[in-house]
């Protein structure tokens, strides 16, 4: 780290007025990772090998029915970090962040620096364009941080002639992978671990302010790039599982499920398939080593007792389910999300079997440290949760994407499905049910009996024996979907030139 640098941390953290000391206030360590869906240890993956989380998960809650709002990084980052439905936020691509649509919105780390909180972030927290924004802020919001931290390693700098991709020379949105000679300190995610350790340590000598430190991997999101030893070596090729019966699972789909497969992947042979998923498993597992160095810092500098740590993705990852890769598809796999949390005084090896959404990080952090939140959050607080994993609360979550109106453009993709008018998929995800509808049902409806079913291979929308159920499930979603719009009145507009249009409630 230069001086300047040292100088800079050192007189923010000085900034705040002697009233508001750290005394009896709790720190916030918000850990999120890119692209990851829940293939870890915590969450009964017999393969993955991620002690490090693992450990984490051990000394708080894990959520065993966590979702995202919209399973693509920047509609969701920022439904996160706004508290907001992507209804609500206007973010419904990448390339955009919520200043256009609702300026004057309050963002979850803003409402920390505002209650006198250090608030630094160091990597990914908003969008950035993975991996060619990767050095730079992306599409960052000032306002959301005092310390803004972009390292760029091996993989970004030096490493993309030798990667492979199924596309050539494109890499962020298409499968891609590479197994690097370098080792840990010399990638992108072993350098934000470094740089957090290092904010750690300040932070814990300036003990009269409380922080609220957020720390973005790009692990394990395209290209998959993880040092060969020990991380890929952990995965032999040949052990590493090929989805099986595609046609059969895609009889009963609608279309619009199947929406978000990219021509390229039809280069798939089950030879790459295996390297794919090894390369996966290896990201993982490389960005879990990381996760255990600022998690080992904390402990080590006497922070652990008084900080809430949060440990999440942006949305949950296809490899091979349904014949899908990747994101933007409204199954359990795309869908779902890890969600950790460890909060001093709260539960301990608990389970939370409640479904529950990422919106609701938001009032859940501002209650666990006093902190002053917007009137207009959507989500509910997760607290009660924390000190009884058998509260249920809400009971339900919501998750949409979108469909056609040049949605290839929005998301840099060659996805099926971009085409033609603009159309919406919203899934309610209950304690039972998966219930999905496309267009409205115009275009097709899904539901899956989730303790019969759980990988979704039996659409039964369309079974007479369950039409009281989707009837059921049809109005509790519209009222869901309804619930996620703001106010009348105060809808978000976009900047002109912007993309998509304005949004118009259904």
């Amino acid at each position: 780290m230069t001086g300047r640098l040292v100088i800079a941390l050192g007189m923010l953290l000085a900034q705040a007025p002697a009233a508001l000391t750290a005394e009896g206030r709790l720190n916030v360590l918000f850990i999120i990772s890119d692209d990851l869906n829940n293939f870890l240890g915590c969450y009964g993956d017999p393969r993955a090998k991620t002690p490090n989380i693992d450990r984490l998960a051990a000394r708080g809650v894990v959520f065993e029915r966590a979702y995202c709002t919209f399973p693509l990084c920047a509609p969701s980052r920022n439904s996160m970090l706004t508290g907001l439905y992507p209804n609500s936020t206007g973010i419904l691509a990448n390339q955009q962040i919520f200043r256009q649509t609702i300026p004057g919105q309050i963002s979850l780390p803003q409402a920390f620096r505002r209650a006198g909180y250090f608030v630094g972030r160091i990597g990914k927290l908003y969008h950035y364009n993975v991996p060619s924004s990767i050095g730079t802020a992306g599409h960052d919001d000032p306002a959301s941080w005092e310390l803004q931290l972009n390292p760029a390693g091996c993989d970004r700098l030096e490493e993309e002639p030798h990667i492979f991709s199924l596309l050539p020379g494109r890499f962020g949105g298409t499968l891609s992978w590479y197994a690097s000679p370098k080792s840990d300190e010399h990638h992108t995610d072993g350098m934000i671990a470094e740089q957090a350790e290092w904010v750690l340590e300040r932070c814990a000598r300036k003990k009269d302010r409380p922080f609220f430190l957020a720390v973005g991997f790009f692990r394990p999101h395209t290209p998959y790039v993880a040092p060969k030893k020990p991380y890929f070596d952990w995965y032999p090729e040949k052990e590493m599982p090929v989805v099986q019966g595609i046609k059969e699972d895609q009889a009963d789909l609608p279309p619009a499920a199947l929406g978000s497969h990219k021509k390229e992947q039809e280069k798939l042979t089950d030879d790459l398939r295996r390297q794919c998923v090894q390369a996966y498993y290896a990201s993982i597992s490389f960005m879990d080593a990381q996760v255990g160095r600022v998690i080992n810092a904390l402990d080590r500098l006497g922070l652990a007792d008084h900080t809430v740590v949060v440990f999440t993705s942006d949305h949950g990852y296809h490899l091979g389910e349904h014949g899908l890769w990747q994101k933007m598809s409204l199954f359990e796999e795309s869908a779902r999300v890890p969600l950790l949390i460890v909060a001093p005084g709260m539960s301990r090896k608990a389970v939370v079997k409640a479904p529950v959404s990422q919106v609701d990080l938001y009032p859940t952090l501002a209650e666990l440290c006093g902190v002053k939140a917007p009137d207009n959050l959507q989500g509910q607080s997760l607290v009660p949760m924390l000190k009884d994993p058998s509260f249920v609360g809400r009971g339900w979550a919501l998750t949409q994407v979108m469909r056609g109106g040049g949605m290839a453009r929005a998301t840099v993709s060659t996805d099926v499905g971009s085409e033609g008018p603009r159309f919406f998929g919203y899934t309610l995800r209950t304690a039972r049910w998966r219930y999905t509808e496309w267009d409205e049902g115009r275009k097709g409806r899904e539901l899956y009996d989730h303790d019969t079913d759980p990988k979704e291979l039996r659409n039964l929308a369309l079974d007479a024996a369950y039409a009281r159920t989707v009837e059921e499930l049809s109005q509790q979603l519209r009222a869901a979907v309804k619930s996620s719009f703001p106010p009348s009145g105060q809808r978000p507009e976009l900047q002109p030139g912007t993309w998509p249009p304005t949004l118009v409630e259904p």
